[in-house]
């Protein structure tokens, strides 16, 4: 697995991962109206090019194919983690999660949060993250349940 910076060419790859990765895994704990809503069949690709650009972003890359992306916004918020659907429990989303939390440590930042899915909520709350609290968001009409997590970051000594 190689990890690297997010490139403007990702962006139809990043869309297809995110597009499948929802209506697969994610459609174990939310119902099909809700994955519907979650993640569209007509993502606008600008707008999501423009939201990976202007935040720290990285992607993880196997033989040519992109498994995995994540999202960090300089204010301590972990916005995106998508492992593709056909390569869960790789690793990647743990070598994601370590690269964003070495980067926001580097900047200074001591808490990160984020908006977890049910899904991914065990993945997070075996890195130390904790539930802040549940929250019901709208999306496409639809109510889905996540999660507010944070999880202190220390500079190492």
């Amino acid at each position: 697995m190689y990890i690297r910076s997010y490139s403007p060419n990702d962006i139809s790859e990043i869309i297809d991962l995110f597009y499948n990765t929802v209506h697969t895994i994610n459609l174990r704990d939310y119902s099909a109206a809700e994955v519907d809503a979650w993640a569209p069949k007509d993502i606008d690709k600008v707008a999501w090019d423009r939201r990976l650009s202007e935040n720290f972003n990285i992607v993880a890359e196997q033989d040519g194919v992109i498994t995995g992306f994540a999202s960090l916004t300089y204010k301590g918020y972990y916005d995106l983690l998508y492992v593709h659907k056909d390569y869960q429990r790789q690793g990647i989303a743990t070598a994601l999660t370590d690269v964003i939390e070495k980067e926001v440590v580097l900047h200074g930042i001591s808490e990160l949060t984020s908006d977890v899915s049910i899904t991914a909520k065990p993945f997070f709350e075996k890195r130390g993250y904790e539930v802040v609290l549940k929250q019901k968001v709208e999306r496409g009409g639809q109510k889905l349940i996540n999660y507010k997590m944070r999880k202190e970051l220390k500079k190492p000594e």
